[in-house]
C-alpha cells in the first residue's frame, strides 16, 4: 500500500508511503491516491484535507520506469491515454475537490510531484522544500499539468524550466505558490494547526469561497490552458519516441542526482 489514510477532528489526513523511492508515483501509487481524494471528497465528517509524505521527500516525480501496468512496446496512444487520465484528469479532480486541502511538503519536489501538491488550495513547505520541474533535461517542454505559468509568473516558469534549476521554499512564497515556509520538524504541526482553523469555519461557506477563486482562474483561461499545454506535453513524447523509442530523451541514471 502507497498511501495511507486516516481522518481526526473533521481533518483526512492522505499520506504518501513510498519513501524508499522518495515517494516516486508509479501507477498503483497515483490509483490509491485518487482513491483516497475520492473518499475524503465523499466523507460528510471531513472538513478538510491535509496531503502529506513519509520519508526525507515529498516526491521524486513519476516513477518512469513504470510500475506493472506498461506495455513492452510504448506508443505516443498508450502515453496519452495514460497520461490524460492519471496525470491530467486526476490533478483537475483534486483541485475541484470542493473542500479545502492543504499540502505539507518537504524536501525534494520533482515535476510529477507538482501535480501532487499544486492542485491543493494552500502549501505549506519546509525550509527544507525545493521545487523544479527539470523535464526540459528529458526533452520535453514540461510536465502535463503545466500550472507554472500561474503559480510563478511567466519568467520564474521560464527560468526553472529553462535552466532546470530547483527553487527554494523561499523563493516560491516569494511568487505566491506557497504560503507558509516553517522549520523542517514543525511541518506537520503548523500543517495541521491551520487545518484546524480552516475546520472551524462554516463548510458551505468554504465550499463557495474556494468555487468563487477556481472559477475565476478558470475565467482567465486556466482550464484552457491546462488543457492544451498537455497537448504540447505529448509532442515531446512524440519526438522522444521517433529518435529512442523511449518516452523521454535521457540516461534514467543521470536523473537521480535531482533526489540526492
Amino acid at each position: 500500500m502507497y498511501i495511507e489514510y486516516e481522518v481526526a477532528d473533521k481533518i483526512a489526513t492522505i499520506t504518501l508511503n513510498r519513501p524508499e523511492a522518495a515517494n516516486a508515483q508509479n501507477t498503483d501509487f497515483l490509483d490509491e491516491l485518487d482513491a483516497a481524494w475520492t473518499r475524503a471528497a465523499e466523507d460528510n465528517d471531513v472538513a478538510v484535507i491535509i496531503l502529506r509524505a513519509n520519508g526525507k521527500h515529498f516526491s521524486a516525480g513519476h516513477d518512469i520506469r513504470g510500475g506493472g501496468h506498461v506495455p513492452d512496446k510504448i506508443t505516443l496512444e498508450f502515453l496519452v491515454q495514460h497520461e490524460q487520465r492519471r496525470y491530467l484528469d486526476y490533478t483537475l479532480k483534486w483541485r475541484n475537490v470542493p473542500k479545502p486541502s492543504i499540502a505539507a511538503v518537504q524536501g525534494r519536489c520533482i515535476s510529477g510531484g507538482l501535480l501532487l501538491c499544486w492542485p491543493c488550495d494552500l502549501i505549506v513547505a519546509a525550509d527544507d522544500a525545493l521545487f523544479s520541474d527539470p523535464v526540459v533535461l528529458m526533452g520535453i517542454g514540461g510536465v502535463e499539468y503545466h500550472g507554472h505559468t500561474w503559480e510563478l509568473g511567466p519568467r520564474k516558469a521560464k527560468e526553472i524550466l529553462f535552466t532546470g534549476r530547483a527553487m527554494t521554499a523561499d523563493e516560491v512564497a516569494a511568487t505566491g505558490m506557497v504560503n507558509k515556509v516553517v522549520p523542517r520538524d514543525e511541518l506537520d504541526a503548523e500543517t495541521r494547526a491551520l487545518a484546524s482553523q480552516i475546520a472551524k469555519m462554516p463548510t458551505f461557506a468554504l465550499r463557495q469561497a474556494k468555487r468563487a477563486v477556481n472559477q475565476t482562474l478558470d475565467v482567465q483561461g486556466f482550464y484552457a490552458a491546462i488543457q492544451s499545454v498537455f497537448d504540447i506535453h505529448q509532442t515531446g513524447h512524440g519526438n522522444a519516441l521517433s529518435v529512442s523509442g523511449w518516452p523521454v530523451l535521457v540516461n534514467l541514471d543521470d536523473m537521480k542526482a535531482n533526489i540526492k
